[in-house]
């Protein structure tokens, strides 16, 4: 699901979580957006508004003002041990709908975000870039086992070096009402 704000000019990622058609994304994402548009993988487009958000987890759900004709919500799961192959689907950069693969690198890792820690992340190599923010983290089975929230920068410069940071799902999964599989 491609995600763009207005307000910010900002592009990111989101996924179906659940049955009733929640989305949830990173929180950065909307943060500070006066217009939030959809658009779903089948195309349709539509609005959204933010259901909830947990700024110290940069996570937030949104509500589409209308849902596509036939909604898949995304099987949750748990991220496996260092070395467990992942894949980031998401927007990098504008280029939607793209998808990355590499493999966890560390788990339980704390960054400093700004205004906020991010505590217990899931270091990953997988490719990802401003526009993956927001998107699932997916095992080799499918399941997503985090939320793709930032990736590691040591220079000025905003595209990807090699590190990057996912919520587990199992501490994003309370903000829709689900569990993982």
């Amino acid at each position: 699901m491609v995600i763009r704000t207005r307000g910010k000019n900002g592009l990111g990622t989101g996924f179906v979580a659940n049955a009733n058609g929640t989305i949830l994304t990173a929180y950065h994402v909307i943060d500070g957006a006066s217009t939030i548009e959809l658009t779903f993988a089948d195309g349709t487009k539509t609005t959204g508004k933010v259901a909830g958000q947990e700024p110290e987890k940069d996570l937030a759900t949104l509500t589409p003002a209308r849902l596509p004709e036939v909604l898949v919500p995304a099987t949750l799961g748990e991220p496996g041990p260092v070395g467990t192959p992942v894949h980031a689907a998401g927007n990098p950069l504008g280029l939607t709908f793209s998808f990355s693969s590499g493999v966890i690198s560390a788990l339980g890792r704390n960054i400093d975000a700004g205004s906020v820690t991010l505590k217990d992340l899931i270091q990953f190599d997988t490719a990802v870039n401003p526009g993956n923010s927001g998107g699932p983290l997916l095992d080799d089975a499918g399941r997503v086992v985090g939320v793709v929230t930032a990736l590691a920068n040591p220079s000025d410069q905003s595209f990807f070096v090699g590190i990057g940071f996912a919520v587990p799902i199992t501490a994003a999964g309370g903000s829709v009402g689900a569990a993982p599989m």
